[in-house]
């Protein structure tokens, strides 16, 4: 089999996968190289024993679809899978003892506060969400809770996100009406699935197993240095590429551009990864309140849980988002789980133990191929994303969830329009 191809797609994440697409279905000779033995990047489904018998799908990635992108939507009629808005009570448990809470209005009531303010400063005006909170004198519960939003929902350290960005981003949600969400019923990675067999009746060639350490390129030219899968050095060489690592990936050296593709890798390095611990426990029988949707926890970790209402799956997820998940240990995740939800559901931590079917665990910082679970951009680095986007001498274009400058960083739907993107650019440039 011939290693030359006309594009080289680094990654079949979301974007790599939608990039890849839109070019064999132009006619371009193009190679996916993925370091994985898996497709979706950050799409991660598992299929597990269910109580009764039947298969459960576990999402330990992206779960969630936000709102109607029409990316996701438009690529989801055509595959024909099948959807279903999720909802429910959200339930607090603070000082001791469950009880209802509309604590996302409250929090984004902040957020929505915080835009108005930013739009009427100076152009330019960036600060940090700490700071914006002390110059505005956001103190106490609204305090907190706007915290545990920002940092959950981000991934991010409020004391380094940018109120420009967060502004962007309340924007661009509000586009979409970001505040439904829906499950794929089938799991999540029937999404990739869908665009990779497209790529593939497309005549497009995807390897797995393939991890790339080296690109050396020039104008028209690209020459990417690895590995395949039995460990063996090998080449591929095309016109051009299109590169979606993530970004905690380019972060960390690990594929070397030869010579360094100018402002890049400065560009990557005033962005930020977010750093999030998921967790699934699955139990033999609900033991909670039959509609409860989210769960926000005051007191323990992790302090987010939700179920999959309106699906009756006995299955709660929790999330651990931003600094809270630095240093948190897998071999006292499971305890620390069972602990906290029996003080919430006042039940003897035996009895929870005893109820669990299996629980299922993914660390998206310690995951050497992701190094982080999404970007974000620190105050003063908003315009990192559209930088990232621009091609260098039509000959490498950089795509993935981070270079999506329309405010969608950390989601599917801004991956796989980064990813058009780039593939429409590099259609219309070579």
């Amino acid at each position: 089999m011939t290693n030359e191809f006309d594009v080289l797609v680094v990654g079949a994440g979301a974007a790599g996968l939608q990039a890849a697409r839109i070019l064999a279905d132009a006619g371009r000779r193009v190679a996916v190289l993925e370091a994985r033995d898996r497709i979706g990047g950050r799409i991660l489904t598992r299929r597990v024993d269910g109580p009764n018998g039947e298969i459960v799908p576990v999402e330990l990635g992206a779960e969630f679809i936000h709102g109607l992108p029409d990316d996701t939507w438009r690529l989801a009629r055509a595959a024909g899978l099948e959807t279903y808005e999720l909802h429910g009570a959200m339930t607090s448990f603070a000082n001791g003892r469950l009880q209802g809470v509309d604590e996302a209005p409250a929090a984004l009531e902040v957020l929505e506060d915080m835009a108005d303010w930013l739009s009427a400063q100076p152009s330019g005006t960036d600060l940090t969400f700490a700071d914006y909170l002390g110059l505005a004198g956001i103190d106490g519960r609204r305090r907190r809770d706007a915290i545990r939003y920002v940092e959950g929902f981000n991934a991010a350290d409020h004391r380094l996100i940018g109120v420009a960005a967060l502004a962007r981003q309340q924007a661009a949600e509000q586009q979409i009406e970001a505040d439904r969400l829906f499950h794929f019923s089938a799991g999540y990675d029937a999404l990739p699935v869908f665009l990779a067999n497209r790529f593939a009746a497309a005549g497009g060639t995807l390897l797995l197993d393939r991890t790339v350490s080296q690109i050396d390129w020039s104008a028209g030219k690209v020459v990417a240095h690895g590995r395949d899968s039995n460990g063996s050095r090998c080449e591929w060489s095309a016109c051009s590429a299109v590169i979606t690592l993530p970004l905690g990936v380019l972060q960390s050296g690990s594929v070397r551009f030869t010579p360094s593709p100018l402002h890049i890798p400065a560009e990557a390095r005033r962005m930020a990864m977010g750093h999030v611990i998921r967790v699934t426990l699955l139990f033999r029988a609900r033991f909670w309140q039959e509609d409860m949707s989210f769960l926000f926890a005051d007191a323990g970790l992790p302090s987010t849980w939700w179920t999959p209402h309106p699906a009756a799956i006995p299955m709660l997820t929790g999330w651990i988002g931003g600094p809270s998940s630095v240093g948190v240990e897998r071999g006292s995740l499971i305890e620390r789980c069972i602990t906290q939800l029996g003080a919430i559901f006042s039940r003897p931590a035996l009895e929870i133990t005893e109820r669990l079917a299996s629980w299922h665990f993914h660390d998206w910082s310690a995951d050497e191929h992701a190094c982080g679970a999404y970007s974000y951009a620190p105050a003063g680095a908003a315009t990192a994303s559209a930088n990232l986007a621009e091609p260098l001498s039509r000959t490498l274009w950089f795509a993935g969830e981070h270079v999506c400058a329309s405010g969608h960083w950390g989601t599917v739907h801004g991956a796989l329009q980064s990813g058009a993107s780039a593939a429409a650019g590099l259609l219309r440039e070579t």
